[in-house]
């Protein structure tokens, strides 16, 4: 089994696991063994899907303004929380790879094997949501017709990018890619890079 097919497993099970209760409060139950690969794909999968709901949450015209706030600031800290994770993936990889000497003129590709991940992880919430909309029986034909239209572009993006995943990690070990990580740095959540923060006085 290549590497994203298994990570695709790992990504369904999570989503499927979120769904018994589809709750964002539910707590993560992760049933892979603490710091193996799947493991963090299951966290990092499990993040997305919450994330996912809240986004649809905040999105209701209804909701109380105080409740939007706290939901705004819930995703903020969610999506800090994927984004370091998807660092320590990326950790994970140069880990693996730390002994593979790379060709004199070895590549750099425009992302990293984490945040290629990253969007497959995404893809498979989309796709598992686009098959409900595509299947829903109190849509209308119409919309259901648009949405298996949608659900199969995105089950042939699914088969590109995962054959694009495979391809780079190949590349990776046999020396053709070099892997190479730069940190985010995302600077909104820092109370010494956000103006808005650091000239607040209270975190003075």
């Amino acid at each position: 089994m290549s590497f994203s097919e298994s990570a695709w497993q790992v990504f369904n099970k999570t989503i499927e696991d979120y769904h018994v209760l589809d709750d964002v409060d539910n707590p993560i139950k992760n049933p892979y063994e603490n710091q193996s690969l799947d493991h963090l794909l299951y966290a990092k999968c499990w993040i997305d899907t919450v994330q996912w709901h809240l986004e649809d949450i905040i999105r209701d015209e209804n909701i109380n303004p105080d409740n939007a706030l706290k939901l705004k600031r819930r995703i903020d800290k969610s999506n800090q929380q994927r984004t370091d994770l998807v660092e320590f993936i990326d950790s994970w990889f140069l880990q693996k790879y730390e002994k593979t000497l790379p060709k004199s003129d070895a590549k750099i590709n425009t992302e990293t094997p984490a945040w290629a991940v990253d969007r497959l992880s995404i893809l498979a919430l989309k796709i598992y949501h686009m098959n409900i909309e595509a299947n829903r029986k109190n849509a209308s034909e119409e919309h259901r017709q648009k949405c298996s239209e949608k659900l199969n572009v995105l089950l042939e993006q699914q088969k590109d990018l995962s054959a694009a995943i495979n391809r780079l990690l190949i590349d990776i070990e046999n020396g053709t890619v070099k892997m190479k990580v730069y940190k985010q740095m995302k600077m909104y959540n820092d109370e010494s890079l956000n103006p808005v923060l650091y000239q607040n006085p209270k975190n003075g």
